[in-house]
């Protein structure tokens, strides 16, 4: 109750399944009536899928105020509804019948909305397209840049040197232009005006800095017991000559302090007590000053002083962040750069700039941008906090209260954005900032997500608007079980401190609502040496088991790494269980992708051989390898300087045919003959044409076994048409590259309870069971990057003499050939430092995805010695190492089992796996096109179609007509499913491709939300309600898009139907889909006017259908968009020839 006082903003921290949306629901409705109009609260989201969700709810919570609330929460949502309708009735808002008032939009959208308002502020001018995916925008820019290395430019020596820092590897300095290019709002504002001075001043301060933090934390040990033990130490080092970094605390008179001079004594320290590893010491032995002595009395003196530190360091061992902090001095970077780093460094600063200023003009040039371009120039069209433009100030009157929802996730850009919107708000002035978020569920930072931005605005605001703090904790998603454990699990393996600039978050503890069930509620399966054979047959049993127990529950098989489920696929697919993967298989990993990938590269470039071989062995034309080896091993070539034959040219040479098998020739006749036409007439037509023709008469329709390969081919088609120019592809390597980054569709058939994704993916979703595989495999290490730069925020202590800020570090990535760059090294640890907490959040909120149960697996690596096998700890950067502390047990149970330990010991788990199937599926040598039917004698067509077309939107704009248009596609295809893998959770993942068929279409701005609207009400209505269930569902005799074409009252009419049937009584049915709208209040009164409108039309495709079919016909119109039906019998009205 406290977070919906509408004088007041907040921060709230909501962990998982703690009813966070409902809070933000319940916030803004509040606010709706606190304001003149609704337009003044605005709530921002990251991603279009969680804004149409919050717009959703808050319009069913305005729709069901009459309905019976189930709990307190309900009850309280529902008066505020009320509230809010009332307020609509008396300020004449009409909320409801203009949704679009409900300001519920994704921080991009806002930040275009800006750029809009203010063109030339924002110098974009005209509204550029906006792309998500700008790698090759970014890889022009570098090419531009990287070019300049020819001219007489005075960054020419710039470029120079940084070539020859990289061994002149230039393909490299492209990939590591464009990746740094993708994260430009992070460094810009850090490049200029940087000189050695300021930079080396930051290596000092970080060396200060460290030092202070273990005196801070060293405080309250004996020291003046260490000094006399290393004293002892140093003697016995110095009298053997024995190097050591101990021999650095020689003369230590105090513990040392934090000037620079003192670095040498505190890494002595750190290396008397921690290990090489970073752990506390255990062995104290001669190479660290401790001899065994000889004479009885030396051994009792050694005794003694190894005794003295063995406490000593006991009494350190439960100070974990001591030992984490005295190990992280031996890897502290050096006090300056020498002058290679620097001359490096300083031509990276300044082309990366330049870098920039070419990726603006290829911006302007392709009339395309990236959304932090978007996001940079909102910031310029709203100005400085000192100095705020129009558009500012009328924003700062026009938006009276602001809510984010998952502020965990924000990027630096984004943080600024917000500040710069609250510029000037202060607490009481009736504005109001409400953010929620759960810094334990950030795991974003590859999206430039910045978890410290969250727990820096909790501890400061954001700018002079102070957050007040509030923290759910009740867990209304899982069980008690999963609860406790997730409690118990993370309270241990999470860090005690949160740190900003580490982005460290300690762990909050959730209170369950659900009784625990019986049995485990969290299973841990054991694995050893990258057993992932096991492992995969390990889930399919818990699937099957699942499937049988409980056949209605929903399962998540989520992992961290989509190249993880390799072989949880295979066993899947071997046990004939279907699933949904969700952005899990690349387009181009489908075979019917590769070959069309194939023949498109065949078409384009005739002398690609491996094109060609992929052609002739695909399944359209399938020779063997002993033909395949016939043809292309040809020898009769043996010239040098001579190129060989092309294999289209083999394969028109008569006497190599004559080599192969009469099945090899039948088959390559037909390919021949087509492919003959597509390389004759290259260049006339549209490169997509060309390929989906040859694909066509090839066969390839005909060898795929399900609609989801056709749809993953016209996938690849609109891919190929929208990269194309003048008949070809410009950059092969770049559209191959695009091609990576696209998804196929999951397998449309399967049951939606069983889902396959990321960890990422599942993130907002949750499931009755949930499967995480592969805890001890590990990710894919990223390529180094052009240069490393980090903000470290000032400590406490400077804050309070020098202000808020922070200290920046850069180094330039190691020259090529050489060991690693000191300074590098470690802004690349304290990223690696980033990552480790992030992980550790990952596999946080992968185990609250569940309400049920938990499932975890993974491999843990086995030692061997003199007792036999021996259980080591997993790889640090795997997610089982994150939680190792409390499920290393169940390891070494199993590892205690005799059993299990034989055969360990004895199998060979790499020879294990099923056998490849290498049988080779083809069409017949003998296959033909089917006969097309026979021709219609031409005459000029009336095209009632579009007749029916201006009737049904005479009245409606262009957005509506083209919303009809992507509807009546779809339902051709539910229809065509027979509603197989149809269910409303399905339309949240087709979001994205309803928006891309409206864009193809023309549909933009302001219209394509409403739109994308009409289509998911439509399509939800359409498989939801009884009737669409009916019509759509299966059916006697179904045709979809039937085409038919008749003499009507003596004139020739070409027609569409939408849909014909028969029905169980031998009704032959004609239905019609109308996506006409109703606002008004009588709606059977509208559906009457509409059958009048269309009785006419309809009466007409009834007479021709008689023509063909002499059974009753019965007409049906269908409203998806009101769930409206009308229907009667077909009539004689006309007369047909």
């Amino acid at each position: 109750m406290r977070a919906l006082d509408p004088g007041h903003s907040f921060i709230v921290q909501a962990p998982a399944g703690s009813g966070k949306t409902g809070l933000l629901i319940q916030r803004y409705l509040m606010l709706l009536n606190q304001v003149d109009s609704p337009e003044e609260v605005v709530a921002i989201t990251f991603t279009r899928k969680a804004a149409s969700e919050m717009r959703k709810r808050i319009l069913s919570a305005l729709d069901q105020v009459d309905r019976d609330p189930l709990n307190d929460h309900d009850r309280r949502t529902q008066e505020l509804a009320r509230s809010v309708l009332k307020r609509d009735l008396q300020e004449g808002w009409q909320i409801t019948e203009n949704s679009g008032r409900i300001r519920v939009q994704t921080i991009d959208s806002l930040c275009a909305g800006l750029t809009n308002q203010m063109p030339m502020l924002s110098r974009f001018g005209s509204q550029p397209e906006i792309v998500e995916d700008a790698g090759e925008l970014y890889l022009e820019a570098s090419r531009s840049l990287i070019g300049l290395v020819e001219s007489r430019d005075s960054l020419a020596k710039d470029v120079e040197r940084v070539l020859d820092h990289l061994d002149n590897d230039v393909s490299r300095l492209e990939r590591l232009m464009v990746d740094i290019l993708s994260r430009r709002d992070h460094w810009l504002r850090h490049i200029h005006g940087r000189n050695r001075d300021d930079l080396e001043s930051s290596l000092k301060i970080t060396r200060r800095d460290a030092m202070e933090r273990v005196l801070s934390l060293y405080g309250t040990h004996d020291s003046r017991e260490l000094i006399e033990i290393t004293r002892y130490a140093v003697a016995n080092l110095s009298s053997s000559s024995r190097a050591s970094p101990i021999l650095g605390c020689d003369g230590m008179a105090q513990t040392p302090g934090s000037q620079e001079s003192d670095l040498v004594r505190w890494c002595g320290l750190a290396e008397l007590l921690l290990t090489g590893e970073g752990s506390w010491r255990k062995q104290i032995d001669i190479k660290i000053g401790f001899p065994p002595g000889t004479s009885k009395s030396e051994k009792e003196v050694s005794r003694l002083w190894k005794d003295r530190l063995t406490v000593m360091i006991g009494e350190m061992g439960g100070n974990d962040l001591l030992r984490q902090s005295l190990n992280q001095l031996r890897s502290l970077p050096p006090p300056s750069y020498t002058d290679s780093q620097w001359e490096v460094l300083g031509s990276i600063t300044r082309l990366m700039p330049h870098a920039v200023a070419h990726l603006k003009i290829v911006f302007q040039s392709r009339g395309r941008v990236d959304f932090t371009e978007v996001s940079q120039a909102a910031l310029m069209a709203l100005g400085s906090p000192d100095e705020p433009t129009d558009l500012a100030l009328a924003l700062d009157y026009r938006i009276r209260h602001l809510l984010i929802d998952e502020f965990q996730d924000t990027s630096i850009s984004q943080y600024e954005l917000l500040s710069r919107l609250t510029a000037g708000w202060e607490e009481g002035d009736g504005r109001t900032l409400f953010v929620v978020g759960d810094p334990m569920q950030s795991i974003y930072r590859f999206r430039e997500a910045e978890v410290g931005l969250f727990l820096r605005a909790r501890e400061n605001g954001i700018g002079n608007l102070s957050l007040r703090p509030v923290s759910l904790s009740a867990n209304f998603r899982s069980q008690g079980g999963i609860v406790d454990w997730v409690n118990q699990t993370f309270s241990e393996v999470m860090p005690e401190r949160e740190d900003i600039s580490s982005g460290a978050v300690p762990y909050t503890p959730s209170t369950a609502t659900h009784e625990r069930l019986p049995g485990s509620a969290v299973h841990i399966h054991p694995f050893f040496d990258d057993d992932h054979f096991s492992e995969a047959e390990r889930i399919v049993q818990i699937i099957r088991n699942l499937q049988s127990d409980e056949p209605e529950s929903t399962t998540a098989i989520l992992v961290r790494s989509r190249g993880h489920l390799r072989e949880i696929l295979i066993h899947l697919n071997e046990a004939g269980i279907r699933f949904r993967a969700i952005e899990i298989e690349g387009l181009g990993h489908r075979p019917v992708v590769q070959d069309l990938a194939s023949l498109t590269r065949a078409i384009i470039h005739p002398a690609d051989r491996m094109a060609w071989l992929a052609v002739m062995r695909a399944p359209w034309c399938g020779l063997t390898i002993a033909d395949l080896h016939l043809i292309a091993a040809d020898p009769s070539n043996p010239k040098l300087f001579v190129p060989p034959p092309t294999l289209w040219e083999l394969i028109n040479d008569e006497d190599i045919l004559s080599r192969i098998s009469a099945d090899g020739r039948a088959r390559l006749q037909r390919l021949r003959v087509v492919m003959g036409g597509c390389i004759a007439n290259r260049y006339r037509s549209s490169l997509r044409s060309m390929v989906e023709g040859a694909w066509t008469l090839v066969g390839g329709p005909a060898c795929v076994t399900n609609a989801t390969d056709l749809a993953d081919a016209k996938s690849y088609l609109d891919y190929l048409e929208s990269n194309e120019e003048t008949g070809s592809i410009p950059d092969l390597s770049l559209f191959e590259r695009g091609l990576e980054k696209l998804f196929a569709l999951p397998d449309l058939g399967a049951p939606e309870n069983l889902q396959i994704m990321t960890i990422h993916k599942s993130k907002g979703l949750e499931f009755d069971h949930v499967i995480v595989p592969g805890l001890g495999r590990l990710s894919r290490n990223n390529e180094k990057k052009l240069f490393m730069w980090m903000e470290i925020p000032r400590s406490s202590d400077r804050q309070d003499l020098e202000g808020e800020g922070s200290d920046l570090l850069m180094a330039p990535i190691q020259e090529t050939g050489l060991t690693g760059d000191p300074i590098y090294s470690w802004i690349e640890k304290l990223d690696s430092d980033k990552s480790h907490f992030e992980d550790q959040r990952l596999i946080y909120v992968a185990s609250t995805r569940a309400r049920r149960r938990l499932h975890l697996l993974g491999s843990a690596p086995l030692g061997r010695d003199q007792d036999g096998v021996v259980l080591k700890a997993p790889p640090r950067k795997s997610l089982l190492s994150k939680i190792w502390p409390v499920s290393s047990r169940y390891y070494e149970e199993s590892i205690s089992d005799p059993e299990r330990v034989k055969k360990i010991s004895s199998e060979e788990t790499t020879s294990r796996g099923g056998l490849i199937d290498q049988s080779l599926r083809r069409l017949s040598s003998g296959w033909k096109l089917p006969t097309p039917p026979d021709p219609v004698e031409w005459a000029p067509p009336t095209e009632i179609s579009s007749s029916q077309n201006k009737v049904e939107y005479s009245w409606a704009g262009e957005a509506a007509r083209h919303a009809g248009s992507v509807v009546h596609r779809w339902l051709e295809r539910i229809a065509e499913d027979r509603l197989e893998g149809w269910s409303v959770s399905r339309l949240d993942h087709l979001k994205d491709t309803f928006k891309q068929n409206l864009i193809e279409c023309g549909v933009s701005g302001d219209d394509l939300e409403i739109a994308i609207g009409r289509v998911i009400t439509s399509i939800k209505y359409s498989i939801t309600d009884p009737r669409g269930r009916w019509l759509f569902g299966p059916q006697s005799e179904a045709q979809n898009e039937l085409r038919l074409t008749g003499l009507i009252d003596g004139r020739r009419m070409d027609l569409v139907i939408d849909r014909t049937f028969l029905d169980k009584d031998g009704n032959r049915w004609i239905v019609d889909y109308k996506t006409s709208s109703h606002t008004g209040s009588d709606l059977e009164e509208f559906l009457d006017r509409e059958q009048e409108r269309y009785r006419e039309q309809m009466d007409r495709y009834s007479a021709i259908m008689r023509r063909t079919d002499r059974r009753p016909v019965m007409i049906g119109l269908y409203f998806p968009l009101i769930g409206g039906w009308r229907e009667w019998s077909g009539g004689h009205g006309h007369d047909v020839g």
